[in-house]
Order: C-alpha cells, then sequence, then structure tokens
C-alpha cells in the first residue's frame, strides 16, 4: 500500500540536522579528503549507479522503495522540514531521508554527535551502539515532542554514507529494540535504491521526493473531480422557494 500524508506539524521524530551548507557540492574537490566511513553492511542502500538486488521498488524521486506485502509504504510532506518516506510493518516504523554529501568523506560521523546534542537538549539521553549499519544511536526522547514531563520512548538513528549522498533513518516502536521486529524494515532499508542525480545540491540538502507519475495523476485527477463537483453545487439559478439540495456531513 503506498499513500501520501501531508503534515503541518513542526515536531519531527528526529532532530534537525546543524550547521553551514556549502553553496553547491561543486566546490568539494578543494576540500581535504575525510575518513569514507563504514562500508555499508550487506551492500546497501545501494546507488542508482551500482548493480543491486533486481526488487519490486515505488519510484519515489531520490528514493526507490522495495513494495511487499507485509509493509505499507508512506510519503510525508512536511511544510518545514521537506519530505520523507515512512516505512510501516505490524507496530513499527522507519522514517528514511536522503541528504546530498560531498564527494570525499562521510556524513554519519557529524550528524550522529549533533543528533545526541539535540536528543540531550530536549530531555533525553542516547548513546552510540554497534548495529546492523555500523555505529548507530539508540535515544529515549520525549513522548510527546518539546515536553520532556511525558516520559521517554526508545527510538534508533541509523546513517549509511553513499557517494555523494547520505540516508539517515528513525527505527521506533518495537524496531527500536532491534531484534526479529526490526527484521523486516531493516531488510527493506538495505534494499532502497538511491537516485543522486547528476545536478548540483548543496551537502546535506534533501534530495527531492516526489509522488509516482500514475499517483500524481490519480491524485490530480481526484482534486479536479472534487473542484468540479463543489463548483456544480453552487452553479445554475435557485429558485429561493424551493428546497435547496441537501448536504450529510461526516466526521
Amino acid at each position: 500500500m503506498f499513500r501520501r500524508r501531508r503534515s503541518a506539524d513542526a515536531s519531527r521524530d528526529w532532530p534537525e540536522e546543524s550547521g553551514q551548507e556549502v553553496p553547491g557540492d561543486e566546490i568539494d574537490e578543494e576540500e581535504p579528503a575525510r575518513p569514507a566511513g563504514v562500508p555499508r553492511p550487506g551492500g546497501g542502500p545501494w546507488d542508482a549507479e551500482e548493480s543491486f538486488p533486481d526488487l519490486e521498488r515505488v519510484d519515489l524521486g531520490s528514493l526507490q522503495v522495495p513494495i511487499g506485502p507485509e509493509h505499507e509504504i508512506q510519503l510525508v510532506m512536511a511544510e518545514q522540514h521537506g519530505a520523507w518516506v515512512t516505512v510501516r510493518h505490524q507496530e513499527s516504523e522507519v522514517q528514511i531521508q536522503a541528504f546530498a554529501a560531498a564527494r570525499r568523506g562521510a556524513l554519519w560521523d557529524d550528524v550522529r554527535a549533533e543528533i545526541a546534542a539535540e536528543v540531550q537538549g530536549a530531555g533525553g539521553r542516547s548513546q552510540e551502539s554497534e548495529g546492523s549499519f555500523g555505529t548507530e544511536l539508540i535515544a529515549q526522547v520525549p513522548a510527546e515532542p518539546g515536553q520532556p514531563a511525558s516520559g521517554l520512548r526508545l527510538v534508533r538513528f541509523v546513517g549509511v554514507d553513499g557517494p555523494r549522498w547520505f540516508v539517515r533513518g528513525l527505527f521506533t516502536g518495537p524496531a527500536a529494540e532491534r531484534g526479529e521486529p526490526a527484521g523486516l524494515l531493516e531488510e527493506v532499508f538495505r534494499d532502497v535504491v538511491v537516485v543522486r542525480g547528476e545536478h548540483p545540491v548543496p551537502p546535506r540538502e534533501i534530495l527531492e521526493l516526489r509522488l509516482p507519475p500514475e499517483a500524481q495523476q490519480a491524485l490530480e485527477q481526484q482534486q479536479a473531480a472534487a473542484e468540479e463537483e463543489e463548483e456544480n453545487r453552487f452553479s445554475g439559478d435557485l429558485n429561493p422557494f424551493e428546497r435547496g439540495p441537501e448536504f450529510t456531513e461526516t466526521r
């Protein structure tokens, strides 16, 4: 199942990255080389230019996400935080975002430290741990964002550095504790394909996500039909002494 959801909520499960963005990734040739980071365990997530397992995937622009009968895929559009993909299986979720990165070096070490600092500032706590995707960050964050008194819940941040991109995942629910509940979502995350593109994008900028063409077309047709129906409701001459149209609202 695939659908799009818009979110105006400024409180996200994961903290935003901090730091200044570089004007363009074409200047990376002048930067000194940085450590390449931990190799992608198991081979994925994959770059679109690599050889990767042939699976059925939904094309969401910068991310191609495996489709399966046991999980639901949702594209979330947030007004202040860009877009991300949520993959849900039973009571667990993984939220996935892809970012542009420099030609040399890795982002995850810096991003992990920034997340840990923001978790602490929000009243939570975190620690690094080795997991399925190398060094991960296990954190306890307020159950209600911005409200430490609401209690803490366990989440798990993972990061993977690829060629000129970086993918970040946030596991919530039972999958935050790893083990069997995380198995399917980790498999989906590992089989994601990243389409970086050749156009210049500043490092740390979110790579574009979009609905598949067929889904976008269906959505536009649905919106057009709704607008036409609304127009027809109030068009034409109305006799003020005739019984008017009746509307039923369901909440």
